[in-house]
């Protein structure tokens, strides 16, 4: 079956390389491994490379080229992102209004929070979804027979080797988290830290401009 695929090895180590370089997947990791613990950022990893596959799927079907044809649409799934995650970050930082102690499961925490937010943050980033479309036409011939299942074949490659090291970020980010625990107030400054790291991201993303 001819896919089309070239240079794969070369591909694997480039992915390999941007996976590591840091972005706002990283941070977002980061905090919710650190504020919440392993399982959430666990679930993060898991959503964030879930939001990866759609990506995926649609520069296979070049659904991408809209967001990098049109303005109008890159600025609103641009502001639609960062206005999410400026309201995660502002809800973190009003959430310990509450006493720490006894505290329930907060709305917006959880494993299932952190993968439906993870996801959503991944794709409601225009940036990842002119990323895809950009850097994996470089490693598939177009005219071959199967081109499409060659994107699909790339991206899920990209895509584990991401989410290996997402894992490796949350189960750090857990550590950290679950050692500044142990300190008085640190529950209190984490949440803070934590809040204003979406805030920034929220922000970082809306200023970006479409290339």
């Amino acid at each position: 079956m001819d896919l089309g695929i070239q240079h794969y090895l070369v591909f694997l180590g480039a992915g390999i390389l941007l996976n590591l370089a840091p972005g706002p997947d990283t941070f977002y990791i980061l905090a919710r491994s650190g504020a919440e613990g392993r399982a959430a950022g666990i679930a993060s990893a898991l959503g964030i490379a879930a939001g990866s596959l759609v990506h995926t799927a649609a520069a296979a079907l070049g659904l991408s080229l809209l967001l990098a044809t049109s303005a109008l649409a890159f600025d609103l799934v641009k502001y639609l992102g960062a206005a999410y995650l400026v309201f995660l970050g502002l809800r973190m930082l009003a959430s310990r209004a509450a006493p720490a102690h006894g505290e329930a499961v907060r709305s917006g925490r959880g494993t299932r929070a952190a993968f439906r937010q993870g996801m959503l943050t991944n794709v409601l980033n225009p940036k990842v979804a002119l990323f895809f479309l950009a850097f994996l036409p470089q490693f598939v011939d177009v005219q071959a027979a199967h081109a499409k299942l060659g994107f699909a074949v790339l991206g899920l490659s990209f895509v584990a080797t991401g989410l290996a090291w997402c894992l490796v970020l949350a189960l750090a980010g857990a550590g950290l988290g679950a050692w500044l625990r142990t300190r008085p107030r640190a529950g209190l400054w984490l949440d803070r830290v934590c809040g204003g790291v979406f805030v920034a991201l929220g922000a970082r993303l809306a200023l970006q401009q479409r290339p």
